[in-house]
């Protein structure tokens, strides 16, 4: 049985462990021996047969995502940084991998670089060679430095293939990554991962859903939907506030609640749904949601949800509110033309068979 060894960092929100998690669970199940080497915040995941490592735990140190800290705050000095690649390091070499996965790495990820290139070293160097894989999102941070995108390019020459895990039919990996050219012989989409949707029973029915995920950004979104609701065309419906905090509660005669299993099945009752733009609540969107506003986060280091938000609007698919003009007001206005706008289930399914495919292409690559 082929070993895979998979390195993932989440640092502001969940949403890159949760998506690892998919993958490590589909790749266990079909034939591999998988270890998910996690460096972010401890979660309860559903890892099935797949194997687990946590290292000593980073986060972000604020919404910029230019430093990391541990997870009390306090900065990374050097015996941290050692202490971490030698754990790492040691944990790869007992597991003489088939296949390294970096998660992200290296069109992100680019602060980690203190272990994911000693990492990367030992790969290339152990005999046999494992397969050396990027797996990255549909969108990645636009850079518009020429040095950047040949940094990356230089650290693509120690991989062996890319994973896309997105769809071309929706937004193609050349929108966010300048050098597609230079790398698409070696990169392969997979269609988008995602837990198989399972929608049971009426929750949700004609609701309106707002949602933050798991992220720590979400709380103007929570705000400007209290008071929004009254301006639009929804105002007689229940809003249905999901990530607010651990307890449930009402506000405005809202009902606020932390996020929800049955998610989906919120999604595909609802009138309406209003989120942020991150690749897992996307995702979920675009399988079981009617009609959709986009809140995406962003700075101006952080333009990936802001274009997945926009390219999906240019498309038709959903409503856009780009990050920096959220107001009750113009929330307001984005839900009611929502409600004027095509049912995203008007257009052809996107794919949503990411864990499978990645599952075929490995055993590919390694045949």
């Amino acid at each position: 049985m082929s070993r895979v060894f998979f390195h993932v960092q989440h640092l502001l929100g969940i949403g890159h462990i949760r998506r690892a998690a998919v993958l490590a669970r589909t790749l266990a199940a079909g034939g591999f021996d998988v270890l998910l080497v996690s460096g972010g915040a401890p979660l309860k995941l559903d890892l099935g047969r797949a194997r687990f490592h946590q290292l000593p735990p980073v986060r972000a140190r604020d919404e910029s995502l230019r430093e990391l800290s541990r997870l009390d705050g306090r900065p990374l000095d050097e015996a941290f940084k050692s202490e971490r690649v030698r754990a790492l390091l040691e944990l790869f070499h007992a597991e003489k991998p088939d296949v390294l996965i970096a998660e992200q790495f290296p069109f992100g990820r680019t602060q980690l670089r203190f272990e994911l290139l000693p990492l990367l070293q030992a790969a290339q160097e152990r005999r046999p060679r494992p397969l050396i894989v990027s797996s990255v999102r549909d969108v990645v941070r636009r850079s518009v430095s020429p040095r950047r995108v040949q940094e990356t390019l230089d650290l693509l020459k120690s991989f062996d293939t890319v994973l896309i895990h997105g769809d071309p039919k929706v937004i193609g990996f050349e929108r966010s990554f300048a050098a597609w050219d230079a790398i698409r012989d070696r990169a392969a989409y997979t269609g988008y991962v995602a837990d198989p949707v399972r929608v049971d029973g009426a929750a949700g029915k004609d609701e309106v859903i707002v949602s933050v995920g798991g992220g720590a950004v979400g709380a103007p979104l929570i705000e400007a939907a209290t008071v929004a609701r009254g301006k639009t065309a929804l105002a007689g419906r229940l809003w249905r506030l999901l990530g607010g905090g651990g307890e449930t509660r009402t506000i405005n005669g809202m009902a606020v609640e932390p996020a929800r299993s049955d998610f989906p099945t919120l999604l595909r009752n609802a009138t309406l749904s209003i989120s942020q733009a991150g690749y897992n609540t996307v995702v979920e969107t675009l399988a079981c949601a009617d009609r959709a506003v986009l809140v995406p986060f962003g700075t101006a280091r952080e333009t990936e949800q802001t274009d997945r938000a926009s390219w999906l609007a240019e498309r038709g698919l959903v409503t856009c509110l780009p990050a920096g003009t959220l107001t009750s007001d113009t929330l307001a206005a984005a839900v009611n033309r929502a409600l004027q706008g095509p049912s995203i289930r008007s257009f052809p399914p996107c794919d949503l068979n990411g864990a499978a495919t990645t599952v075929a292409l490995l055993h590919q690559r390694l045949a």
